[in-house]
């Protein structure tokens, strides 16, 4: 029988994967989703970290900004993920944050 976690568990848990993404690999960022997915856990700007088509990790994508617009091309499938830019998006000069969390 599988061991059933509280939400506040999930999060942590969530946030911990979430810390190193660029170390994990597909199947692995498909299941934290479904863990999310499964106790209504919005991931919000850490849907940005991987591609929402084949679920590998942004390592090193192409990213472009034009009017207002972030594009970010997907390394492994050519995937082109695009949203509105924001002031406190997670995007940098160079690329994605890293200070998101201490790894």
């Amino acid at each position: 029988m599988k061991k059933s976690l509280s939400k506040t568990e999930a999060e942590n848990k969530i946030n911990e994967f979430f810390c190193c993404i660029k170390e994990k690999t597909p199947k692995e960022v498909k299941k934290i989703k479904r863990l999310a997915m499964s106790y209504n856990i919005k991931l919000r700007e850490k849907r940005k970290l991987f591609c929402q088509k084949c679920f590998h990790p942004f390592v090193g994508p192409s990213i472009r900004i034009k009017n207002d617009l972030i594009t970010m091309t997907c390394e492994n499938c050519e995937h082109k993920a695009r949203w509105k830019f924001t002031e406190d998006s997670i995007l940098t000069k160079n690329g994605l944050k890293e200070d998101m969390c201490a790894c």
